[in-house]
């Protein structure tokens, strides 16, 4: 059985996804400006069975490849060459993307440890590496974060607190209560502390984290499906592996997630 959208390429099938089917592999950038040192590291990445999405000799190069398609992890060199090192590359990405980091470093000193431990990474590789330190920081890091997505996923549904609202929420901006319709809302993007919630035509943003949101909204209308992203199921016009489109736009789907939006959905 599949879920095909006319007009698109792109299609999800869904018996094999509800039925446990192998999960694509996890997405890897790599940024190193040691060419050489690189493509090691590509091939030993590539022959643990994980995509290299890119390898990239800059902090700003590596910056514009997230931005177009965000990796599952980020193999960071602290030392690199250009306008930002490593530790900065990072500070930047985390701003936007919440991408766990392993440091590749040839300096060991506390200096260095203690600014990029600012950064909270999930592992540190001290150059030069064998494939087995690789292999193994790689793989708890990938076990870590789906652990504790599925921790996240059980939580809300264990947890759900559903207050009954109609047919719109009031969003209060300045001195004023501003009504949406939940029919209008296609999304709601996290930010921290914040909730962006986007209709077609205007984004609202709320002093509120999306797991509140979640609590609020009825959840007839509306799901997680990533750790930073809740959709109204009724917008949806593809479901793709690892996205969501609605309304010419694209939100990310995490795997965690997947099953429980396929619970959803009518299929045909």
């Amino acid at each position: 059985m599949s879920l095909i959208v006319p007009g698109h390429r792109h299609f999800f099938n869904l018996e094999s996804a509800m039925q446990g089917k192998k999960q694509p592999p996890t997405k890897i950038i790599i940024v190193e400006d040691e060419m050489i040192i690189a493509t090691n590291i590509s091939m030993q990445v590539s022959n643990l069975g994980y995509e290299v999405q890119g390898v990239y000799a800059t902090g700003e190069e590596a910056l514009t490849a997230i931005k177009k398609s965000q990796p599952d992890l980020v193999l960071l060199d602290i030392n690199l060459k250009g306008g930002i090192d490593g530790i900065e590359t990072a500070r930047r990405m985390q701003r936007n993307y919440n991408i766990p980091i392993i440091y590749l470093t040839a300096n060991s000193d506390d200096a260095h440890f203690n600014q990029a431990k600012s950064t909270h990474p999930q592992a540190f590789i001290s150059k030069p590496f064998n494939n087995i330190d690789l292999k193994r920081a790689i793989e708890l890091t990938d076990s870590r974060v789906k652990h504790a997505e599925k921790i996240e996923n059980d939580n809300l549904n264990n947890n759900k607190v559903t207050q009954v609202l109609h047919d719109s929420i009031f969003i209060k901006n300045q001195e004023r209560l501003i009504k949406i319709p939940i029919t209008d809302i296609l999304y709601i993007e996290a930010e921290r502390n914040y909730c962006r919630i986007f209709t077609k035509e205007k984004e609202y943003l709320l002093v509120m984290t999306l797991k509140e949101m979640d609590e609020k909204l009825p959840e007839e209308h509306f799901m997680r499906i990533h750790r930073s992203f809740m959709i109204n199921i009724a917008h949806i016009d593809e479901v793709a592996l690892t996205y969501v489109a609605m309304a010419k736009r694209t939100i990310p789907l995490s795997k965690s997630f997947r099953d429980n939006l396929l619970n959803r959905l009518q299929t045909i």
